[in-house]
């Protein structure tokens, strides 16, 4: 049984984590306590990233053999509006994981999470994207997260520190909050069948094409890499598809029975915006034997059902 210490546990990519953990004892960092029962297995430690002392205190005193840091400020769109608070909390967060291992000489194994962000309008010749492709960020966010992911190169290189990383594409499932673009959508419709909303949808640009992998397949990947993945290593995560936005909406249509109108509004338009990101996963399946499980259709049906229930 593995000590596991989870930053970000409340959140939506931590709460699919412990599914794919049921037996070990997990530790969950969370900035405040909400009370939410997370599992018999899961000790809910409370503390901000953002403060060094407690992180050290906290790691010193679980000692995990595995962490996972998902805590972030996770939005591209929102980072264009906060750009100094994203990259500061995303950059020393991250830090402040690594130092507190580095000083206790802890021997663990780290996922550092990274985003498919950092490639930033990939040119046509680089689609898909491997792992080799430029780092050209175009938002704040993306910026902080190719920060992370240096960082977590440079202390393996420079301490030994056993970091793998990791850079997932647009990934998607129950409960992600609605700041995103399939919950926005997904949670439309669910309020539009309960007569709480107009039958219409606001819509920014829908031309762009994402690569959408379930988050439960993602997670899977995660655990994957911890046990099979190479220290100091970089490991794009994705579905090796990529959609335009329009579709992925089409088809949350498509599973409901009302007329909705979809109506472009232009205060939804990003003012800087990435044309195509399609994975190149190669790599991760060459050394951990994963491939996406879950077709987009499931992902999808089970976001807006999740919709449907809590409404």
């Amino acid at each position: 049984m593995s000590k596991i210490f989870i930053t970000g546990i409340n959140g939506f990519v931590g709460k699919h984590l412990l599914n794919v953990y049921p037996d070990d004892k997990i530790f969950g960092l969370v900035k405040s306590s909400t009370g939410e029962d997370l599992g018999s297995n899961v000790k809910v430690l409370s503390g901000d990233i953002l403060d060094a002392n407690r992180i050290h205190e906290i790691v010193e005193e679980i000692k995990p053999d595995i962490i996972f840091h998902l805590a972030a400020l996770t939005s591209p769109g929102e980072s264009l509006k906060t750009p100094v608070e994203t990259i500061n909390n995303n950059v020393s967060g991250q830090l402040n994981i690594l130092e507190a291992v580095r000083k206790i000489e802890l021997n663990c194994k780290m996922l550092v999470v990274s985003s498919a962000e950092v490639y930033g309008n990939v040119d046509e010749r680089s689609i898909p994207t491997s792992e080799n492709a430029e780092l050209l960020p175009n938002t704040p966010y993306g910026v902080s997260k190719a920060a992370q992911d240096l960082l977590g190169y440079q202390y393996n290189k420079s301490y030994g520190l056993f970091n793998i990383r990791v850079r997932p594409f647009n990934h998607i499932g129950p409960g992600q909050a609605p700041i995103f673009v399939v919950p926005a959508f997904a949670k439309q419709i669910a309020m539009i069948e309960k007569g709480q909303q107009e039958n219409i949808i606001k819509v920014g640009n829908l031309a762009p094409k994402r690569d959408f992998t379930d988050v439960r397949d993602v997670v899977r990947a995660y655990k994957l890499l911890i046990e099979k993945g190479t220290a100091g290593e970089v490991y794009n995560i994705g579905s090796g598809k990529s959609l335009p936005i329009s579709q992925i909406l089409d088809i949350l249509l498509s599973f409901s029975d009302e007329e909705i109108d979809v109506v472009e509004d232009p205060s939804l338009v990003r003012k800087v915006d990435v044309n195509e990101l399609r994975c190149d996963f190669s790599k991760l399946n060459r050394e951990t034997g994963w491939e996406p499980e879950i077709p987009i259709e499931e992902s999808l049906r089970d976001t807006l059902d999740y919709w449907r229930n809590i409404l």
